[in-house]
């Protein structure tokens, strides 16, 4: 298992948060306008999500920035060896 940074745990701990948000916001929206119609309710309920959503789509792209450089770091690893090792041989 691998050892995650202080950041990569705050944009975990944050994206759960998010999802949080996303459900408190779908609820508190869905019970104010459900008295209007279940039809209002569910739209209600969807726009009270999107604040939410779009925390987490943040937090996630965050997330997937972090494991695409750690990818390329391995990768430069191994090409600088390649490199090394064919150096020596020639």
């Amino acid at each position: 298992m691998k050892k995650r940074s202080a950041f990569e745990r705050l944009i975990s701990l944050l994206q759960g948060a998010s999802w949080a948000l996303v459900l408190i916001g779908a609820f508190s929206f869905f019970t104010a306008l459900y008295p209007f119609g279940l039809f209002s309710g569910i739209i209600g309920a969807f726009l009270g999500s999107l604040g939410g959503l779009f925390f987490v789509v943040v937090f996630e792209i965050g997330n997937i920035q972090i494991e695409k450089l750690e990818e390329m770091k391995k990768q430069t690893k191994l090409l600088e060896k390649l490199v090394d090792e064919k150096l020596l041989n020639n």
